[in-house]
């Protein structure tokens, strides 16, 4: 085919994928499975352009026809996502995170950054001759592509006309992005984007591709992904802004690499901070800890919705509301609490803890006191330390000021959060604060942290305890250590937990 002397041409690179032990896959046309090039093209082009040059076919449900002969690849679009996209592009994470009023809001100017979108759209480029729908796409409207089977680079010959109902490139992958830049929007027209295209793929293969693309793969680990918060993190971040959730999410896995990295603290070195095997690497993970610290601890000071307390982590220095606490007093003040949990743990000798104690036994090597850290325990476990976070918030929450939180300062000279600089700030804590605390982990070391999978539990208990999984067993085991600590011999601790359970 004759290429025209005016006609746009687009370099790509050729990418020879193909192995020998592919020619044994039983391709078959007749089932839109015919035998691919062994090769697809890597080039870059322009949204517009791009735009201009693509269908997408979505999977419709609303008539009867058989599935099987549906053609339709791409999910239903989401307009949202794309304008979500296209706020990224324009001005990059978290910014494009934010709402319209924060956004304007000049504090939170910083937080502009590049919006790269460095993963390619997927796309087929039809052949003369290929069928879509019932409508044939003719010579004169196909891309024309010119390569040489030896050659590393190839050529995108981009027809001068369009047929608006059958264009030459199908988007397998990638139509949000896509969708991200409006025809009406000049500033981004020329935003390029990576294409990886494939010629003349039969449509069985695109779904192939985009089932592989968008649904074999395993998400990435949420503990993982909270791991690389401390490469993202920036001092202004962690400063401001208790109302965005990027920057409860960042304060919340430092504070839990606090507990991970500070030797005094019951965690030190036992948190799951990537998620893998529990015996091997922890009880409870990274993940876990972040979230209940942003459902207790790292909220606004102030509640909002249907919250009945704020958070006392929320407040921040640069802020009229709340405690003007630095990131270092709420790392000590969060590993004294754990610290003093376990300690009360240590040492009672309640029924329960005697029981898990004998229970752990059989396990060589255990380390720690199987009351806290067992196999048996429920403070090994999502539940438990959802609760206890919980209840700390809120109690130190309700008695803030009878405690004088907001009178204690950082006085120290560091401001990096290291486990050395977290101890030395731990021992300024006040008494009142300090004893308080005491007080909540030695009523709560009464509480029957065992599990239901305790050995030779009784079944009321057992189902009880069952009771406690999942998302559910939040509540319902906060109501419960609330309710506990209303018969708490601190009187102090007891009058709290009543106006705490009278509040919830």
């Amino acid at each position: 085919m004759t290429t025209p002397a005016n006609c746009v041409t687009v370099p790509a690179l050729r990418v020879k994928q193909w192995l020998p032990e592919w020619e044994l896959v039983n391709f078959d046309p007749q089932q839109n499975q015919a035998k691919p090039e062994p090769h697809f093209y890597l080039f870059s082009l322009s949204a517009a352009r791009l735009r201009e040059l693509s269908a997408i076919y979505r999977r419709d449900a609303s008539d009867v026809t058989a599935r099987a002969e549906d053609l339709g690849i791409q999910r239903r679009h989401d307009p949202e996502r794309s304008a979500e996209i296209r706020r990224y592009v324009v001005e990059g994470y978290p910014r494009s995170g934010l709402s319209d009023a924060q956004r304007q809001n000049a504090a939170n100017g910083g937080l502009r950054k590049p919006g790269w979108l460095p993963t390619a759209v997927v796309v087929n480029i039809l052949r003369a001759g290929d069928e879509r729908n019932g409508r044939t796409i003719d010579a004169d409207h196909v891309i024309i592509v010119t390569d040489h089977p030896n050659a590393t680079f190839a050529g995108l010959n981009l027809p001068e006309k369009i047929d608006e109902v059958l264009p030459p490139i199908e988007v397998i992958d990638g139509q949000h992005r896509l969708f991200a830049f409006n025809d009406d929007d000049p500033s981004v027209a020329d935003f390029e984007l990576p294409v990886v295209a494939f010629h003349g793929l039969d449509i069985s293969w695109q779904a192939y591709l985009f089932w592989t693309i968008n649904i074999k793969p395993k998400k990435i680990n949420a503990s993982l992904a909270f791991d690389l918060y401390p490469l993202l993190r920036e001092q202004d971040w962690l400063d401001s802004g208790d109302r965005i959730l990027v920057y409860r999410e960042s304060r919340a896995q430092e504070l839990t690499e606090a507990l991970w990295s500070t030797p005094e603290s019951p965690w030190y070195r036992r948190i799951n901070m990537l998620g893998g095997p529990r015996k091997e690497s922890g009880p409870v993970t990274q993940a876990a800890f972040v979230r209940s610290l942003i459902a207790s601890m790292v909220k606004p000071w102030k509640p909002s919705g249907r919250q009945s307390l704020g958070g006392v982590f929320g407040g921040t220095p640069n802020q009229n509301d709340g405690l003007a606490w630095s990131r270092l007093q709420q790392a000590a003040f969060l590993v004294t609490a754990w610290r003093l949990l376990a300690e009360a743990v240590k040492s009672t000798n309640a029924d329960w803890a005697e029981d898990a104690r004998q229970a752990q036994a059989q396990f060589d090597g255990m380390s720690g006191d199987p009351a806290f850290s067992g196999t048996y325990s429920l403070l090994a476990t999502d539940q438990g330390v959802r609760g206890f976070q919980h209840v700390i918030n809120d109690l130190a929450y309700l008695r803030s000021r009878p405690l004088g939180l907001a009178t204690w300062r950082d006085l120290s000279a560091s401001a990096d959060i290291s486990p050395a600089s977290i101890s030395e700030v731990a021992k300024t804590i006040p008494t009142e604060i300090t004893n308080f605390l005491k007080e909540i982990a030695d009523g709560l070391a009464t509480y029957d942290w065992r599990t239901s999978s305790f050995p030779g539990i009784e079944e009321s208990e057992r189902l009880a305890k069952a009771a406690l999984r999942g998302s559910g067993g939040y509540k319902e085991l906060r109501q419960q250590l609330v309710a506990h600590l209303t018969e708490a011999g601190s009187e102090d601790v007891a009058r709290a937990a009543s106006d705490l359970q009278s509040r919830t």
